[in-house]
């Protein structure tokens, strides 16, 4: 090699950043992320907590109750869209980057069994298994599972602070036996962690995860993902995918300008055992370990790397560079976009209270005042809840057609009452009137009223309006 051509080669590496390194950074920041969410609260509500104990769920730190869940759609739209319209755009880089799977076997093979114990020789070598025949790797890996043990309780216990608040999961846990379903889907987590990350392995993303099934359907020329650069390297493989060189001379035997060096650092290091040069697999989780490989062979060579992040477009058929702003990119982000915003639009439309009004069945009934007067009453049941955090006092007002304001009032509750946060109150309410609304000596006459519902102590904030009506009887019964 040169002197010019190892100067390249210094001035190549010195200022590359192993992409297997920038996974472990995205690794944290996601796992710090995950920590620490669902501890913070903005006027005592989280970023996102689906309640199943309260009933409630909590969006950008605004509380809905269970009846306005109709958020949750709109959620698993644009979790789903993001996904496809990240693996169109990068491929399967979510299972290589956020996926959990991925990173709880991070943790496991490359921190516990490589760094820590030493049961793996290195962290680049992913085809070798530890001897476990040695007593010594018998403790270690009984260590190992002892350690992952308690990080799965860690992470069990985070997914369910999505769903039970931290803050009263730890009163949980001081009476386990109060909470059943909670612990024992902690503890369903934390055995199917164990029998998944230790066990089955990179099994769960070739053969169960049904991601790898439906992304050859998204891929296009121009998704982005690890690809091998058989116009340089060198066809490693037939068109049968049968393997037909094994060795750099015999390659360079029928193709004198291929560069690959044969060395399978690329297939050593790849968790899922595959071999990249082979083309486009279901099994690649672009992981980009294969990358880092290469990348570091050819480049003390002063070569780029034969396998790059790239698409089949602008390295295989080389026709041109690679449109990452295409139609189909586009419509995905617009859709996107559309469901954010209608979510956001209707979010915005929150009632601060909920409620519910059911008129009793029988229609009316007629009594008499203190003054002599035929007072006609309605009876309603109402059932509200209060979906603030702090306690108010409610009452109602009565909106009556034009010509009848004021004259159709509230008897009963026959003042303001206290309601409490997150518990549904049922009250029973009495609308009255000693007026001749309507004189029909033939039918009862049903006249539509609007119910106005507001919280006193705060009512520019709390108030909403629900129709009803309001049944006055014919003429010849209040005589």
């Amino acid at each position: 090699m040169s002197e010019k051509r190892v100067s390249n080669t210094k001035e190549y590496l010195a200022g590359w950043i192993p992409l297997r390194i920038r996974r472990y950074w995205a690794y944290g920041l996601m796992t710090l992320f995950s920590l620490i969410v669902p501890w913070i609260q903005v006027n005592g509500n989280h970023l996102f907590l689906l309640s199943f104990d309260k009933l409630k769920l909590e969006l950008m730190f605004v509380q809905f109750d269970m009846q306005e869940l109709y958020l949750m759609p709109f959620l698993l739209m644009i979790l789903f869209l993001g996904i496809f319209g990240l693996t169109v755009l990068g491929g399967r880089v979510f299972c290589g980057w956020m996926c959990p799977q991925t990173i709880f076997r991070v943790i496991y093979r490359d921190l516990i069994e490589t760094k820590l114990l030493g049961l793996r020789k290195r962290i680049k070598n992913k085809q070798q298994e530890p001897d476990y025949s040695k007593i010594e790797n018998k403790i270690k890996r009984v260590l190992a599972i002892v350690i992952w043990t308690g990080l799965s309780f860690i992470a069990a216990a985070d997914l369910m602070w999505f769903f039970v608040p931290p803050e009263d999961f730890i009163v949980y846990l001081q009476n386990p036996a109060d909470h059943p379903v909670l612990f024992g889907s902690i503890l369903g987590i934390v055995l199917f962690l164990i029998y998944d990350v230790i066990f089955l392995k990179e099994n769960f993303c070739v053969y169960v995860c049904p991601y790898s099934r439906i992304q050859s359907v998204l891929y296009d020329d121009d998704t982005i993902m690890a690809i091998y650069n058989p116009n340089r390297g060198g066809d490693i493989y037939n068109e049968n995918k049968e393997k037909v060189f094994s060795t750099q001379k015999s390659l360079l035997s029928v193709n004198p300008n291929a560069e690959c060096t044969a060395c399978e650092s690329c297939v050593t290091v790849c968790p899922t055992h595959i071999d990249i040069r082979q083309g486009l697999q279901l099994e690649c989780i672009n992981c980009l370990e294969c990358v880092d490989a290469c990348t570091e062979v050819m480049g003390k060579l002063g070569k780029p790397s034969l396998i790059e992040w790239s698409s089949e477009k602008e390295t295989l058929f080389q026709k041109g560079k690679t449109n990452y702003f295409r139609p189909k990119i586009i419509g995905y982000g617009v859709i996107l976009v559309i469901t954010a915003i209608i979510m956001v639009m209707m979010g915005s439309k929150k009632e601060h209270m909920l409620l519910n009004i059911n008129k009793e069945n029988r229609l009316y009934s007629i009594n008499h005042t203190n003054d002599g007067k035929i007072r006609v009453d309605n009876a309603y049941t109402f059932l509200l809840q209060n979906t603030l955090n702090e306690d108010h006092k409610y009452y109602f007002d009565v909106i009556a057609p034009k010509g009848m304001e004021g004259k159709i009032k509230i008897s009963e509750p026959e003042g303001p009452f206290n309601v409490v946060p997150g518990i549904k109150k049922k009250k029973v309410v009495i609308l009255s009137t000693t007026d001749m609304l309507v004189k029909d000596e033939r039918k009862d006459t049903i006249i539509p009223i609007v119910i106005r519902a507001y919280a006193i102590d705060t009512k520019e904030k709390v108030i909403v309006t629900r129709e009803s009506t309001f049944t006055f009887p014919r003429s010849d019964l209040l005589q």
